[in-house]
């Protein structure tokens, strides 16, 4: 079950203030309209809540607990599409905040989009490694993808007793997560005054009303050893593969999973994804030409969506990595309905939990 960020109070304003370069005090007496609208989101009436908040707006267009707030009302009247809009934008303007990119992986989960949402948690992650809900949504987004695996290994081997098991206990870690959460005290999203983070469980593959701080007390998809009745019923293990040297099998994984990166990047430029693109860019990305990090997202962003039509194809030339670094040479086949060309191109990455993102980028060898 994935864990969305309600509204946080007081003192987190003036911490985001802070970061604005914007006075405390401006934050310590909100607007009129955004207090209401906390008020009516926390009482479950949430279209007044959206017409203060976007009242609100009008006149503080870029701010960031009154955008928040949009995005939560719009989540909860299942406006699914505007909430993603709201939240992207919000990674956009502050990338240095890790609770909008956390409620955009809980809603691309709800859409069954679990690749898009591990790629946002995982950003969430890089931006603030200490941030405890990311760490559980991405663990229940592994639990999706591999329950996913396992269906598509059974419907091609219906015989595969292994992955019987291994999807029976996942499925039992997410039907305990609903017992859970059925359990727990009152559905009505809240509004902490605390700092802390109160994270509010969102289901995953349906967004569902925000709860309050207690409902996160049972972590349950943290308890993956809590279903041992299946594995009772596990066959005798598979054969261990061949033995190799430790050192060549981690290089050899390694080498995989930068391959994959490199390839998911050109995937994303060819299905025209600029937020998936975008995130294979590490935060201190060694923007080219002098430019701002904005600048440049905007100038590939209109080069991007600007032809109708655009595939992206590598052919990996040389990988050369350690434990945290890889430097990529690769030909780059770039065909659009205005342009093609072939090119030489390096990539240097570096590694951000379990995925490498690009630190620099050039083009030659």
């Amino acid at each position: 079950m994935l864990h969305r960020n309600p509204l946080r109070g007081p003192l987190a304003a003036m911490l985001l203030a802070a970061s604005l370069g914007l006075s405390p005090i401006a934050w310590s007496a909100p607007a009129d309209d955004l207090r209401d609208a906390q008020k009516l989101y926390q009482t479950g009436k949430m279209q007044p809540a959206l017409d203060k908040v976007e009242a609100y707006l009008k006149t503080n267009p870029r701010d960031p607990q009154g955008r928040f707030l949009k995005g939560l009302v719009l989540t909860e009247q299942k406006r699914i599409p505007e909430a993603i809009q709201v939240f992207t934008g919000l990674t956009e303007d502050f990338p240095e905040l890790p609770e909008p990119y956390n409620n955009l992986a809980v809603l691309y989960a709800s859409q069954g989009n679990y690749d898009k949402a591990k790629a946002a948690l995982e950003l969430a992650i890089h931006t603030h490694p200490s941030y405890a809900t990311a760490h559980e949504n991405l663990g229940d987004i592994y639990a999706q993808l591999a329950s996913r695996a396992y269906d598509r290994a059974l419907q091609l081997d219906k015989t595969n007793t292994t992955a019987q098991v291994k999807l029976s206990m996942i499925k039992e870690i997410f039907s305990s997560q609903k017992l859970a959460a059925a359990a727990s005290a009152p559905k009505t999203a809240t509004v902490p005054a605390q700092p802390a983070p109160a994270p509010a469980p969102a289901p995953a593959p349906a967004p569902a009303p925000a709860k309050s701080e207690p409902a996160k007390a049972q972590p349950p998809a943290a308890e993956p050893k809590a279903a041992p009745a299946p594995v009772s019923a596990a066959p005798s293990p598979a054969p261990a593969p061949a033995p190799a040297p430790a050192a060549s099998g981690a290089s050899a994984e390694r080498k995989a999973q930068i391959v994959a990166s490199v390839e998911s990047w050109a995937k994303d430029w060819s299905a025209k994804d600029l937020q998936g693109y975008l995130s294979h860019y590490a935060v201190d990305f060694e923007v080219p030409n002098g430019l701002t990090r904005a600048a440049w997202e905007k100038e590939r962003g209109e080069r991007i969506e600007k032809p109708k039509s655009i595939e992206v194809t590598v052919k990996i030339v040389d990988v050369k990595s350690t434990e945290n670094e890889a430097t990529v040479t690769f030909k780059q086949s770039y065909k659009s309905d205005t342009l093609k060309n072939t090119t030489t191109k390096t990539l240097k990455l570096q590694r951000a939990g379990d995925r490498w993102l690009i630190k620099q980028e050039r083009v030659g060898g």
